[in-house]
């Protein structure tokens, strides 16, 4: 079974904006990778826009968008989390939260002009930003005899592994990464070197 390990992102922070009738809706686009880091995201823009009415979002993870997560955050049902998240599927992005910050005018919009707004908002941020294609890769630890040291290295060079936390001695010791559909066949050649040793760490 193949493994779909690609995926849309952003580059980096965007932020967007919308004005209706005295309200403002400020957007906020992450790209993140756990949930951890999104709580603390969500935290931290709380207790800087602490005056604002609601803090609305809207998250994807992984390459299949799957956990994910809406939040109207006391708006009517279905008129914020739910067009942000509208925006992330139309325009495919995963390992992403958006957060649309509402500022409250004084009138009320309506649920059609709620839906409007946190989606034009949202999507300002998407285009704001600059979207890239990315690989869910895993890295790997990999112990081996300094004997073995030309095989490894061959392996690292012909298949272009991203190489970190080296340690050359007798026994050596690095931290190598991949996109995760080509893995399974990488540690098939390490196990075919005597010596080497290997231990799953993580997946970024």
């Amino acid at each position: 079974m193949s493994i779909n390990d690609e995926y849309r992102t952003l580059e980096k922070l965007s932020t967007g904006v919308y004005k209706e009738k005295g309200s403002k809706f400020l957007a906020f686009a992450y790209p993140v990778y756990s949930e951890d880091e999104i709580k603390q995201i969500l935290d931290n823009l709380r207790k800087e826009y602490y005056d604002a009415r609601h803090h609305c979002y809207a998250w994807r993870l992984g390459p299949e968008g799957e956990p994910y997560r809406i939040n109207d955050d006391g708006e009517p049902g279905g008129t914020a989390g739910k067009p942000i998240h509208g925006q992330l599927l139309s325009h495919n992005l995963s390992n992403i939260l958006i957060v649309v910050i509402r500022y409250f005018g004084g009138v009320k919009l309506g649920v059609s002009g709620l839906i409007h707004a946190y989606r034009t908002a949202a999507s300002d941020a998407i285009e704001q930003g600059r979207i890239l294609s990315k690989t869910v890769n895993e890295v790997y630890q990999i112990q081996f005899d300094y004997l073995a040291m030309n095989e490894v290295m061959k392996v690292i060079k012909d298949y272009n592994l991203q190489v970190s936390n080296q340690q050359f001695d007798l026994a050596c010791r690095l931290e190598w990464s991949h996109r995760q559909s080509e893995v399974e066949f990488i540690l098939s050649l390490f196990e075919k070197i005597e010596s080497v040793r290997w231990e799953f760490l993580r997946k970024v």
